[in-house]
């Protein structure tokens, strides 16, 4: 019954931490939907349309072969559950990962150059196994995304609409070949949400939350890639930088944010080198430990932060310079 209360306050689309609110509020969900249902809390008249029963919202989802995955659920990765403002539950369509994956976002205006790169680092990333995160956007996200597909890796779609609500309207055959792959494509919105601009703000919190590594190619000065980047330093996760043209505004972005401690990544073997030192070896090539095991463990770099007081990012970039030194000598 608590389950079905939950479902019928999301299928509203409020704002998440407007829903978050009545909930504590009105003591539940229960109480939330009575509060709207009575009209002691003001909606819209398209949310109070959205009031259905749960067996009308299941019976929704199935038709759209969509699953509900609660916060308590085990199939909800503990990365994301562990966070503050976690969606209470999700909407997937495929198989979404319980391993923790690496975030490739940037501007939709991207260059060439930086939507090279993009694809380049799904298919890196892709084929070592990691699962690759991005929100199906145009441009960075796009070409992320379909480098990890064409790699036969595992990609991760969070979307700032509902799940039948294909945008842009040109990736959706980029959006089967997802699910195709065996990756997953999930919203915290219900079916029929519009990808109203609010919407994708609030997305890039479960995009860096479901990762351990977000990885900016390009971004301006201002725009989701950046928000993304500060939810991700907010969340303990590693930020990593492509460094770009001083004078270009696709660049300005990245550069700052190494200006600020991001690791500036210079291609796809460095950055699945700085991946490695962050979740580990490779899925796909998994390495005996040595005595001169070129991959850091995880947790030497979890204790070196611990240590020294700093930010991850250097940690990162210095253990890196030290793997490079030794390996020179």
């Amino acid at each position: 019954m608590i389950r079905d209360d939950r479902l019928r306050l999301a299928f509203l689309g409020l704002h998440p931490e407007r829903a978050a609110g009545l909930v504590e509020r009105h003591r539940g969900a229960a109480g939330a939907l009575r509060a709207i249902e009575r009209g002691r809390v003001e909606v819209s008249d398209a949310v109070r349309s959205r009031l259905v029963s749960a067996e009308v919202c299941r019976d929704r989802l199935a038709r759209l072969g969509v699953a509900v995955v609660y916060r308590e659920d085990d199939a909800y990765p503990d990365h994301l559950a562990g966070l503050p403002g976690a969606p209470d539950l999700l909407f997937v369509r495929g198989s979404l990962p319980q391993a923790p994956g690496v975030a490739i976002i940037g501007t939709r205006r991207c260059t060439t150059y930086g939507r090279r790169l993009a694809t380049a680092f799904g298919q890196a990333l892709g084929a070592c196994g990691w699962p690759v995160v991005s929100g199906l956007a145009r441009g960075i996200d796009g070409a992320a995304h379909r480098g990890t597909v064409d790699a036969a890796g595992t990609a991760v779609a969070v979307l700032g609409s509902g799940s039948d609500v294909m945008y842009p309207a040109e990736h959706r055959s980029l959006h089967d070949a997802i699910l195709a792959g065996g990756g997953a494509v999930i919203t915290e919105y219900p079916p029929g949400t519009p990808p109203e601009g609010w919407r994708f703000p609030l997305r890039n919190r479960i995009i860096s939350g479901l990762s351990s590594v977000v990885v900016v190619v390009e971004s301006a000065v201002t725009g989701g890639a950046l928000v993304t980047a500060s939810a991700a330093l907010e969340q303990g996760r590693t930020v990593l930088a492509v460094p770009g043209d001083v004078t270009r505004a696709s660049s300005v972005g990245c550069n700052l944010l190494i200006r600020d401690g991001a690791v500036p990544i210079l291609g796809a073997d460095d950055l699945v080198e700085a991946v490695s030192f962050v979740l580990g070896p490779r899925p796909q090539q998994p390495v005996a430990p040595t005595d001169d095991a070129a991959g850091a463990d995880p947790r030497d770099l979890e204790a070196e932060i611990a240590a020294s007081g700093e930010p991850a990012a250097v940690v990162l970039a210095r253990m890196m310079r030290r793997e490079v030194d030794g390996a020179d000598h």
